[in-house]
């Protein structure tokens, strides 16, 4: 058994086996770098307002709504783009939305919203999944910009300052709540919902 060791050991690291091995961890390190770079460079070109209203049925719709919104245009200047609230800023689950992202190149290909009659049909659906994913994560995406510790209460009106204090200072009863409970319809206009009487 030592000697079968000894062999392996020595044929591991003859001279032509070790410059062989060399060359390939080399280019397997330039082929992981290349796609990598890709990569990451495909996932922050598809995160480009540009992207996201290169198809008709955001650049006619949602993307009209939005410019008529405080997350468009404001008195600081800031300015807060499609990816900014629907796609995550950490890597991990950026990736995991940009696979979920393949379903909508299908329903793009299959043309479900591609009319103004069928978007708005669908509407109530798609502001449902956005919701839900928002309320699962606690709202990660707005808090990526917005703040507890950074809110001027002072400077907000009485409405606003009365509903988000007590939830600052931890003196709101209501548990499990999250920024996209009170915001629905903060960036679009809001789905026609059916209620009962």
């Amino acid at each position: 058994m030592v000697r079968l060791i000894k062999r392996i050991w020595g044929w591991v690291f003859r001279p032509s086996v070790v410059v062989g091995q060399g060359i390939l961890l080399l280019v397997g390190i330039v082929i992981g770098i290349i796609f990598w770079g890709g990569f990451n460079t495909a996932m922050e070109a598809t995160n480009t307002m540009g992207f996201c209203i290169s198809c008709h049925e955001m650049r006619d719709t949602v993307y009209e709504e939005y410019k008529t919104t405080v997350h468009y245009k404001n008195a600081s200047g800031v300015r807060a783009i499609c990816s900014d609230c629907h796609v995550p800023h950490d890597w991990g689950p950026k990736v995991v939305r940009k696979i979920r992202a393949t379903n909508e190149l299908w329903h793009k290909v299959k043309g479900t919203i591609g009319t103004p009659e069928k978007f708005e049909a669908k509407r109530l659906e798609l502001a449902t999944h956005v919701w839900d994913t928002m309320k699962a994560n606690d709202s990660r995406e707005c808090r990526n910009c917005h703040s507890w510790e950074a809110m001027d209460f002072e400077h907000q009106s009485r409405r606003a300052r009365e509903k988000m204090e007590p939830v600052v200072l931890g003196t709101d009863l209501s548990e499990g709540e999250t920024c996209i409970d009170c915001h629905k319809g903060v960036a679009h206009n809001m789905p026609k919902i059916e209620r009962d009487d």
